[in-house]
Formats: structure tokens, C-alpha cells, sequence
């Protein structure tokens, strides 16, 4: 299977280099050039297999031909070892129609780990076999970073720099990037917001000589096996209420898009979904676009959802790419148009086609108090505040007669957020396991302001040289 730019200005490489790259040479984001599709029989013999299992049968497909296909039983079983829950991505049920899907059983207590533990066993897997060494670098708003550091430490073909917003993640959060003492493990608290923080990121890709001087590699969710990672869990809770045999429908929390991205792209391998639902906080642009069709970049307001304070939602460009018949020339100029006046219009038929199956809901800071505070008090369900966002959205959603089960992606532990939770209920919630400690840990990190310069230098101060792998 070959592999594709949004922006279609770059040549078509296969998984491994989407895998390596991260970002296509001409600033856009890799596709496929066609989704296989999964038969009905597949998918209802998804109900009761182990969440590996399915894993292997979703991702081998977009594989094919790669070196990586012999290793990939086994580095799926290494990547869920870990998971706290047998099921791995469990099911909780709060009302006669309304779910939620747990996807914070991991080690970092975040739906990312679920992709990327398993995408630093593949890069790992093929740096080794390529005998290089490569930079990772990334950009987080609270969980990617820990996921990363998580999944990252210690291997040896990698250097780490992760940069977020400084004083805008958690305490909980902070620390979990923080704290780790691995070597090569960079933590960068950026003078800024997440979507300084992700242009930095993005500018370091399209810096050509600093990408190959570095071997530089992705692990936001730009890298197209974050999104593919993350279907599984779509397959997965929609076998257990009933699919292929009924629609479901799903309610994501999202910043970035990639989530939500990844449900879109589950149903075109073939899951019946009835409608994709958009939860945001008060950084509501995306609720705002589909609402009117005018993208609109405002400022970032800080939340108690800190994950979700994006305005630039990365994957946003992918399903623009989709929705506009993979018209490559309309993209980039939708992006000229971004990068220079901050904004962009849809075209009515664009936007109907998105309108066509998702929809999008905003939560106040007010509302998710109250939602955090009606799950406990009306289920005993403690809820992170960006799950609270969701099940506000999926309430609104029920009030709009969706006849489908709705089922909302929990995307963190509330152990994550205790200051928010205790506003909400009264209670602090406890960290499981090897995180019970973590507040009693040393913090290791630097603070840089947001100058691209001085990031560049930090990073090529502290970067291991590596045989240098050419750009596509």
C-alpha cells in the first residue's frame, strides 16, 4: 500500500516511511491512496477476541510488504502488556443508551498510550533494523508528551525532545514528563501556547537541512500510524454493543482532530457509524466552523481541559483533504489562507459532506463542572474534566434524537486532574500504581522561550548524531 501528501507535492512512499517521516517533505499529512475494507463477518468476529487480535487484523492490511509484518504479532502483545485492564479499552455504561469507552488504562493514564506504545515499538523495530538512530520531537497540550516519554525512554536509537505549553498542562501532567530520568529524554517547557508549541514542531520538518541533519521523526498525531493506531478501539466497543448488526455512534473530545479523525476513518473500513460527534471546550473552533463554515483562529483560553486548548487542529486538514475529493490544489490554498490571515472558508458542498456525519458541541467551563458532578452523583462515575466535555456533548446529542448507542471516548484518568475533580465533587482522586508517588519525584526540564532559533540550538546541542536516513 502506498502512502500519499494532502498536499500532494511529495511522491507516494510506503508505511514505513509515513512511519519514520511523520510529516510529508511539502508540509502535509500522509493518507493511503485507497482504505481497504473489512466484511461485515470480520467485524462481528471482533465481539469477544482479545484487543490485539483485533488490532493485528485492522493494522496488517495497511502493512502489506513491509518488513515490520513478521515482528507485528509480537510487538502488538509487547505494546498492551502493560494495561492495567484485561480488555485493555473497556466499557462503562452511565445511562439506558449511553457509554463510555475507557481508554486511560495504559501507563501514562491517557487514550494516547493505546497508540503510542505500539508506534515506538515499530519505529524501535525499524531504526534497529536500519542500524539509525533518530530525533524525535513533539508537541503536547497535556498527554501526548507523557505517553511519548513513556513509550520512548531508554531505547536506544532515539533522542526525545518534548515541548508544551509552560504553566498550561496539569501538575499531574507536568510531572509525568518531568520526572523521568532516562538520558535520553528532553523535556521543553515552551514560553507559549500548544499551537506555538506545534508550529515550532512543524517548522522544524519543513527546515529540510535540520530533518535530515537530525533524522528528525514524528510522534504527534501527524503521523498517520497514531490515526491507524487508533481505530482499533473504534472496532473494538462497537463489536461489544453490536456491530455489524447496528450503527453506533461516537462522541470524541478533541483539540487536534486526530481522535475524532480516526472514527472517520474506522468507518471507512467498514464499522457502521451512524454520527461522528465533536466534543470541545470553550476553544470551540471547531464547533464554530461546522457551524458557519468560516475556520477562525482565535486565542487560546486556558481550561480545565487542557488537552483540548488547540485552535490550529492539525488533523482537521485530513478530512479537509477528503472532503473536498482529495483536491490537493484546494487544500493548500485552504492552508495558504490559514497561514496567512488565520482563517479560511468552506464551500457549501465541502461543508455539507462534513455536516453530513459529524456534529459538533461546545462545553463552558460551568458545564463541565456540573457534568463531572452529575456522573458522580447520579452513577458514582468519576469523570476527567475532556470525558465531561464528551458525555455534556453526548447529552445534547440525545436531546437531537440520535437513535443510535452513543458511546464517549474517556480519554484520562481523573487521578489526572484532581484539582478539578475536587471542585466538581469534593473528593481528590488517588493515581494507581507506579504513579502513586509521582508528586514526591524531581523534575528535570528546560524553559525556552518561543523563538525558533534558540529551539533548534537546544536541540542540536543535546541530539546523539545518527547515520542520516534521505528525505522523500
Amino acid at each position: 500500500m502506498k502512502y500519499i501528501s494532502t498536499r500532494g507535492e511529495a511522491p507516494s512512499v510506503l508505511f514505513t516511511e509515513t512511519l519514520l517521516a511523520g510529516l510529508a517533505p511539502d508540509g502535509g499529512l500522509y493518507l493511503p491512496q485507497a482504505y481497504p475494507r473489512l466484511s461485515r463477518e470480520t467485524i462481528a468476529g471482533f465481539a469477544g477476541r482479545a484487543y490485539g487480535d483485533v488490532a493485528e487484523t485492522i493494522i496488517a492490511p495497511f502493512l502489506a510488504g513491509g518488513s515490520e509484518m513478521g515482528s507485528l504479532r509480537e510487538m502488538i502483545a509487547a505494546a498492551y502488556e502493560s494495561f492495567r485492564h484485561p480488555a485493555v479499552a473497556p466499557i462503562t455504561q452511565l445511562d439506558s443508551n449511553l457509554f463510555v469507552l475507557e481508554l486511560f488504562h495504559g501507563p501514562t493514564l491517557a487514550f494516547k498510550d493505546l497508540a503510542m506504545q505500539l508506534l515506538a515499538k515499530l519505529i524501535d523495530h525499524v531504526l534497529a533494523a536500519r542500524g539509525e538512530r533518530a530525533t524525535i520531537i513533539g508537541a503536547t497540550s497535556g498527554d501526548t508528551g507523557a505517553a511519548a516519554i513513556e513509550a520512548f525512554a531508554g531505547l536506544p536509537q532515539v533522542d526525545v525532545f518534548i515541548l508544551y505549553p509552560h504553566g498550561r498542562v496539569s501538575d499531574v501532567q507536568r510531572r509525568q514528563m518531568t520526572t523521568v530520568e532516562a538520558a535520553n529524554i528532553h523535556t521543553i517547557a515552551l514560553e507559549g501556547t500548544f499551537d506555538d508549541a506545534q508550529a515550532c514542531v512543524k517548522n522544524m520538518f519543513n527546515h529540510k537541512r535540520l530533518r535530515n541533519e537530525l533524522n528528525l521523526c514524528g510522534v504527534n498525531s501527524i503521523n498517520f500510524a497514531r490515526i491507524l493506531f487508533q481505530t482499533i478501539y473504534y472496532f473494538t466497543s462497537a463489536a461489544v454493543l453490536g456491530a455489524p448488526h447496528r450503527e453506533v455512534s461516537f462522541v470524541v473530545p478533541t483539540g487536534n482532530f486526530g481522535d475524532i479523525f480516526a472514527g472517520w476513518m474506522a468507518k471507512r473500513l467498514g464499522l457502521p457509524i451512524d454520527r461522528l460527534v465533536i466534543a470541545t471546550n470553550s476553544n470551540d473552533i471547531l464547533a464554530r466552523t461546522l457551524a458557519s463554515g468560516h475556520y477562525s483562529v482565535q486565542g487560546v483560553q486556558p481550561t480545565q481541559s487542557p488537552s483540548m486548548d488547540i485552535q490550529v487542529s492539525s488533523n482537521f486538514e485530513r478530512l479537509l483533504f477528503e472532503a473536498h475529493g482529495r483536491d490537493s490544489d484546494v487544500l493548500r490554498r485552504l492552508m495558504a489562507g490559514l497561514r496567512q490571515s488565520q482563517e479560511f472558508w468552506l464551500e457549501p458542498g465541502p461543508l455539507q459532506a462534513i455536516r453530513a456525519e459529524f456534529d459538533a458541541y461546545s462545553a463552558t467551563e460551568a458545564e463541565t463542572t456540573q457534568e463531572i458532578g452529575r456522573c458522580w452523583q447520579e452513577n458514582g462515575y468519576l469523570a476527567d474534566p475532556h470525558t465531561a466535555v464528551g458525555i455534556s456533548a453526548a447529552r445534547k446529542s440525545k436531546a437531537n434524537n440520535l437513535a443510535s448507542p452513543l458511546v464517549v471516548l474517556g480519554t484520562a484518568h481523573p487521578g489526572k486532574f484532581p484539582d478539578a475533580i475536587e471542585r466538581a465533587v469534593g473528593l481528590r482522586p488517588a493515581l494507581p500504581g507506579k504513579l502513586a508517588g509521582l508528586s514526591q519525584r524531581n523534575e528535570r526540564f528546560s524553559i525556552l522561550p518561543n523563538d525558533q532559533n534558540e529551539i533548534e540550538s537546544f536541540i542540536r546541542a543535546r541530539t546523539t548524531r545518527a547515520p542520516r536516513r534521505v528525505a522523500s
